[in-house]
């Protein structure tokens, strides 16, 4: 058990700020968890850091944080055509796609190129191409900090809502994931709701496994900065869920707005919103709105998060005070 005390996080978050950690210490292992958690101090902050890929560091973090390394998957069971994957919390999530397709498996295809880690996935309740982490999830193993000891939830339990889970909620700050049972099909089950998915897929041939995650990958590299060659964290706000009648208006005055009716009421594209403020490939330094994807706000550099975060709020205002919508962050900021 190795803990390094005031360690750069800036290799380990994909908006590559440079921030330090008090303290921190990787994890292989259930055991070396339980090892590292027996040091935790009176009241000391605690926070667990997968692939970084969805969080902004806007100060140096006054506490420990822990990195899962164990990347291990395999199937723990099979009946019929059903069959359940187990993965490890460090697992690299696209490989855990990338082993149900190998595998003959559908139900995860859609969430190809996703980044970050297994042990995200139920936290964030990931999503993308009318797919989310929840519509495969059959359980999550994870560590109860009040109550010392490791626990399993049904996925049923888990809450799960847009980019939302229990882990947010009722167990925020007292669950550490450590693995993910996922329930997959041998059944070819094509998702193509997506016009664009269908398209692309359509030039590849067949609706196979290989052919949607070959699509996925290429719209999404198409789209997207990689984090390797720009600073940014995917997209850094959820698309808002408004009342019918407040569409109803906003579609009146914008009748080329997005909308989608969904069962709380009808989500707009954020993307779209702040495109339409002109938000754009808007830059200031190092820190600016991509210019492919308003979505994502990026790092050109050698921006912090407190830069970031101060666009963040910007845009926001502006939105609400253009449309009347607030967007809340995806992002979890730290």
């Amino acid at each position: 058990m190795n803990i390094l005390t005031n360690h750069s996080l800036k290799a380990l978050n994909t908006f590559h700020i440079d921030c330090q950690a008090h303290r921190f210490a990787t994890f292989a292992s259930k055991t070396e968890l339980t090892e590292l958690l027996h040091t935790l101090k009176k009241e000391e902050p605690l926070y667990v850091l997968g692939g970084g890929s969805n969080t902004l560091f806007v100060r140096p973090f006054k506490g420990l944080i822990l990195h899962p390394e164990e990347k291990d998957i395999q199937i723990v069971d099979k009946k019929g055509e059903y069959v359940w994957v187990r993965a490890s919390a460090g697992t690299v999530w696209d490989d855990f796609v990338q082993f149900c397709i190998d595998s003959g498996l559908w139900g995860a295809e859609n969430l190809s190129f996703i980044p970050g880690t297994v042990g995200a996935s139920p936290v964030q309740n990931i999503g993308a191409y009318s797919c989310e982490a929840k519509d495969i999830i059959d359980s999550v193993e994870f560590y109860h900090l009040e109550k010392n000891r490791f626990e399993t939830i049904k996925g049923e339990n888990c809450a799960f809502g847009y980019r939302d889970s229990i882990f947010k909620h009722a167990l925020k700050g007292k669950a550490i994931v450590t693995s993910v049972t996922y329930l997959l099909t041998e059944i070819p089950s094509p998702n193509l709701k997506y016009q664009q998915i269908e398209e692309a897929v359509k030039t590849l041939g067949a609706p196979s496994l290989y052919n949607i995650r070959k699509a996925i990958i290429d719209i999404r590299q198409r789209k997207l900065p990689d984090p390797n060659e720009i600073g940014n964290g995917g997209s850094f706000f959820k698309n808002p869920v408004v009342s019918q009648e407040q569409v109803t208006s906003l579609i009146n005055q914008y009748p080329e707005m997005p909308a989608y009716p969904v069962e709380n009421g009808v989500k707009l594209s954020a993307a779209w919103l702040i495109d339409q403020a002109g938000w754009k490939g808007y830059r200031d330094g190092d820190v600016g709105v991509h210019d492919k994807q308003a979505l994502v706000l990026v790092n050109y550099g050698n921006a912090q998060g407190k830069d970031v975060l101060s666009l963040s709020r910007r845009i926001t205002e502006d939105v609400a005070e253009k449309f009347g919508v607030m967007l809340e962050p995806e992002i979890n900021i730290v």
